[in-house]
Formats: C-alpha cells, structure tokens, sequence
C-alpha cells in the first residue's frame, strides 16, 4: 500500500461523492444530513476558497480532507475516510498533507468543529493532537429531531 496524497480534482470529485453519502446516510458522524450530489461537492468543496486533498491508493481515491479559512489566519477542517473499504494511515495522510498547506498559508490554527454524536471524528481528532477548546450546547438538530452539542477542538500552528 502506498498512500499518495495530492490536490483535489474535478475527476475526484464522484469518488468523493460515493465515500461522502453513505456516512451521510449511516448517521452520526457527520453534521450533513442530505446527500451530496456531484454538482454540489464541487461547488463546496473546489469552487468556494478551501485546500482539499484527496488520499489516493492504487489509483483510487481513499478520502478526503478540506480545509477552510473562517476567519484570519483560522481554518475549519472536515475530514471522511472510506467506510467500506477503509485503508489504515488516509486519515494521518490527509491531515499531514492539510497541515502543511495550512502552514505554507498563514495559518495560526486549525479548528475541527464536530457533533458530539460523532464519538470516531472527536476520537480521531484527538488523536492527530486537536485539544478540547469550546462546546456549543445544542447547535444542531438532527433530521430526527435529536438535538447534539458541537464540540471544537483547536489545533495550533
């Protein structure tokens, strides 16, 4: 296995659809409730200012991170890894390849804004070094009815 690590394409993006919706759909881990369709991912993800990388292995793409500045020098980041084939290292992978794009830009930090449902995303979060900064009770509302804190956890550059 070897892990590549490159720029978003256009040519990505279906793969990036067909990883994305089935998370979607198995609720919990994401704070998307509608599916995404191609037209959209590449509006959100490739025409709207972001740095989104995509892990390739053997020519495939394994998942995807982006990264999105909010405020000066202060970017967002989302991540999702294949969750039917998942290859170990995409998600170390991406984030490598995040941080230093957030860096080469200016950045002072990195915030991963995440349900408080979403037990893999914080678990994830914490582990690639992401410390607990601000929890905002009740800011999202499942398709349920269920209503979930988001956590934010802060990484700094």
């Amino acid at each position: 296995m070897t892990l590549i690590v490159r720029q978003t394409t256009k040519v990505d993006i279906p793969a990036c659809v067909a990883i994305l919706n089935p998370i979607i759909a198995a609720g919990g881990s994401t704070a998307y409730e509608e599916p995404y369709t191609v037209a959209g991912l590449t509006q959100k993800y490739l025409e709207e200012p972001a740095t989104t990388l995509v892990a390739v292995d053997n020519q495939c793409v394994v998942g995807f991170q982006a990264c999105f500045e909010i405020e000066p020098g202060i970017y967002s980041i989302g991540s999702f890894t294949d969750r039917v084939n998942p290859i170990k290292g995409a998600g170390r992978a991406l984030f490598e390849g995040t941080l230093a794009a957030a860096r080469a830009n200016g950045a002072k930090a990195i915030l991963a804004m995440i349900t408080s449902d979403n037990t893999g995303g914080l678990a994830y979060y914490t582990k690639m070094g992401f410390q607990d900064f601000d929890l905002i009770k009740g800011d999202h509302t499942r398709k349920d009815g269920t209503v979930v804190d988001r956590v934010i956890k802060r990484f700094e550059l």
